[in-house]
This record gives structure tokens, sequence and C-alpha cells, in this order.
């Protein structure tokens, strides 16, 4: 059993779909059905707070079906989908039809940004205590999507608008509308994270903090890219108020070497970097300085992402590979499995006050994943569940896979194949009622 604070020989019992006892020797129930995991890592199901399942729009990419099977297949449990649909989820209608969408579609348990806009602004406050809703989402840069509030006074608002952990990616606009004017033709993909370079990114995180001293509104750093955004997170200082989140992608791809092995399939926003930062990320999520894991799984179809550059689309899928690749992390000495359950499960569950997720204790969810410690070989393009089909990490030697994954006390995901029917439900919030019908 592995969690943030340590890893033990122990059983873990659930009824009705909450943990009930967790220690050593637990007797077994009458009727209980058994799992046998001796000599198997156990840890509580995976939370991922920053995904893009495409659906409604562009379910020629993804939808919410496949891309929950693809998170159910990783270990994952727990998702959070990003607004930047089409139409983009900027009003509690637009929410509702997600969860409507999602109602026994969805593999595992989920909830749904809000879009912020100029627009919208100032009735976030009151849309973000829906149930179902993750949070409020914002764009300072634009990305995948039309959604974008570029200038301070309408961020803002945003801010003062509310009270629950906002949501941002971190990109200046106006960098980024000069930097890609000045892209020639035939320029290659290699080229991504000089165009949208560290002073894209640093510019608008100043920005950004500089707004959440003057609001104190507790915000949540998605996706940070660079050594000196790091630095910057260290200097200021800000405790609860800011919270920070790195993809698996920032921390295992490389550049140029990935962009000439991978081409604009390893093209996201903010780019992939250079060593020098892969390695402050790396430091940085094992030292605290960044809370968690998110994957900004965004995949596109083949077709897209061969278009020239820039024509070709940011994104890449990776929520089924979180748990593989952190495990090989671990192998490595840099990570240990205490901090996989820290950054993958109990710190998600923390930064959103989300309740009953993130840790096997009694009255949790009965949400788990089985890994199989002795899975060493390469991963196989056939496990991948997303509609996307591949991942840069195909032929990646793994240190462990998800054996079984285990949703509220039902096996969902055994041995690469998806068991029985979908039955994801939208999670709960602190201080937000559920939805009716979402509690059984």
């Amino acid at each position: 059993m592995v969690s943030p604070r340590s890893v033990s020989v122990a059983d873990v019992c659930i009824e009705g779909g909450r943990v009930t006892a967790v220690g050593p020797n637990l007797g077994e129930p009458a009727g209980a059905t058994v799992i046998d995991a001796a000599g198997k890592l156990v840890f509580p199901g995976l939370i991922d707070p920053q995904v893009h399942f495409r659906e409604p729009g562009n379910t020629h990419k993804e939808d919410l079906e496949s891309g929950s099977l693809a998170a159910a297949a990783g270990g994952v449990t727990t998702f959070f989908e990003m607004p930047n649909t089409n139409p983009a989820t900027t009003a509690p209608e637009f929410l509702e039809d997600k969860l409507a969408r999602a109602a026994n579609r969805a593999h595992v348990d989920h909830a749904f940004f809000l879009g912020a806009s100029a627009e919208n602004a100032d009735r976030l406050g009151e849309w973000e205590q829906a149930p179902g809703c993750a949070g409020v989402k914002v764009f300072m840069g634009s990305s995948t999507g039309s959604l974008l509030v570029a200038d301070d006074e309408t961020i803002e608002r945003v801010l003062r608008s509310g009270r629950r952990r906002v949501a941002v990616h971190s990109e200046d606009e106006p960098r980024l509308v000069e930097r890609y004017a000045a892209i020639g033709p035939g320029t290659p993909v290699s080229e991504h994270p000089n165009i949208r370079d560290v002073e894209c990114a640093v510019r608008a995180t100043r920005r950004l903090l500089d707004l959440v001293e003057k609001t104190r509104r507790p915000v949540h750093l998605l996706h940070v890219s660079t050594a000196e955004e790091i630095a910057l997170i260290r200097e200021r200082d800000l405790g609860e108020l800011l919270t920070a989140e790195v993809t698996p992608n920032h921390l295992f791809l490389c550049a140029p070497e990935c962009y000439e092995a991978f081409g604009s399939r390893v093209q996201m926003n903010p780019p992939v970097r250079t060593v020098r930062h892969r390695d402050a990320l790396r430091e940085a999520l094992a030292d605290g300085t960044l809370t968690c894991i998110g994957s900004d799984h965004a995949p596109h179809a083949a077709d897209e992402k061969a278009l020239p550059y820039p024509k070709s689309p940011s994104g890449i899928p990776g929520v089924q590979t979180i748990l593989g690749l952190l495990l090989t992390a671990v192998r490595d000495g840099w990570l240990g499995l205490e901090d996989v359950a820290r950054v993958s499960c109990a710190a998600p569950a923390r930064v959103y006050a989300l309740e009953a997720k993130g840790a096997l204790t009694p009255g949790a969810d009965g949400d788990l994943v089985i890994v199989d410690p002795g899975e060493l070989g390469p991963l196989q393009e056939s496990w991948l569940r997303s509609r996307a089909g591949y991942s840069p990490y195909t032929d990646t030697a793994l240190a462990g896979w998800p054996e079984v994954t285990v949703l509220r006390g039902r096996v969902i995901y055994r041995d690469h194949a998806p068991v029985g029917a979908a039955d994801g439900r939208a999670v709960r919030f602190t201080g937000i009622a559920p939805a009716v019908g979402q509690l059984k």
C-alpha cells in the first residue's frame, strides 16, 4: 500500500463503494470479492486535473468515452476536463450538457471546468458553485480553442469573482502575437520552444502572481515549463495562494531531441524545452515547489498533426501514461514511491478541495490501482485507449504498469481490457452540494 507518507504491507476493505478498513491481516467479510495483490503495489486511484477530451465539437479527436477509458487503463479514477470545447464551457448550460454527456459513458469519476471570458467574468463566482464544476479556467495566452483572457484588468475581474482556486494557462498573449507574426515560411517545429519562448511564460506568470498578491485569490498555475518560473515561485513564496502543476511531457521529453524524433507529435503549449528546464522541473516536483501532476491530455487526429508548422495543432495524449512514467522516475532515483502518491493522488485532491478522493483511508471512495512492478517491458501501442492511437512513450522501458483499476469498489479495468459498463459519476467538492442522484 503506497501513500504519501509510507509504503506498507496491508489489506484494504471496501464496502458500499467506500473504504471501511485498512490494516494488516484484515478478515474477509462474508461474501466479499477478494483480489489477491500479493507482491504488487497498490496506489489510491490517480486524479488527473487537466485533460481535454474534446467533447462536444471535436469528437473525431477524442470523446468522453474514449478519453475516460484511457484514464481507467492508466489507473486514473478521476479527471477534470477543460472548457475549450466547441461550444466552450462558458455558462451553466454548457456545464450541464457535459455532465449529461458523461452519464453512463464516462468510465471514471469526473468534473468540468468553466472557461473565463470578459463576458462572464462577473458571474463566475456564482456559477463555480454548480455541482460537477471543477472551478474556473483562465487562458492568458491563446492555445487550442478560442477562450482568451489576455489583459490584467479582466483577469483581476475573474479573480475577484468567486473564492475557489482558479486554474491558469500562463503565457503572454502580446508576446505570442509578436512572435508568431515573425515566423517565416518553412519554419520547423523544432523552433516551437523558441517562438513560445521562456520570456513568454515568465512574463505572464509574473503578471499573474502580482494579481494574486493584489486580490488574495488562490490560483493553480498549470503546466509550468521553465526553470525561471520555478525560481519566481520560490522567490514570491505565496504559500497556499499559489499551487502549481507540471506535465509528464515536460519531465520526460527534452528539446531538441524530442522534435527530431517525433516532430509535431510532441508539439504542445507551453513547449517541451531543453534539459536545463527539465531538470529544474524534476527537482521542483521532488521538493514540493511543484504541487502535482496533470497530463494536459490533448489529442489530435494524425492528419492534423501532420500539417506543416505552425498549422499543426498543439497537444499530446497522456492520461494513460502518467503512472508508468512516474514509476520510471522511481526506478531512476529522482522520485520515491511516496512522492508518486503525493503528486498524482493526494495533492490534486487538496488543491481543488476534492472530497473522498486521493487517499485509501476509511470513508474515502474505494478507488485504487494495482500495479505490477514486474512489468519491465516496453510500453505497447496496443495498450493505448485514446482515440489518438499513439504516444511518444511507445517502446519506452517500463518500471511497472497498472494491472487492475478499481472505482468505488468495482473493478473497471483489468489486464488491458475494460470490465463492465461505464459508471463514472460527478465528484464532490468541499462546500458544494452534489447533483441529485450522484451520491449512492
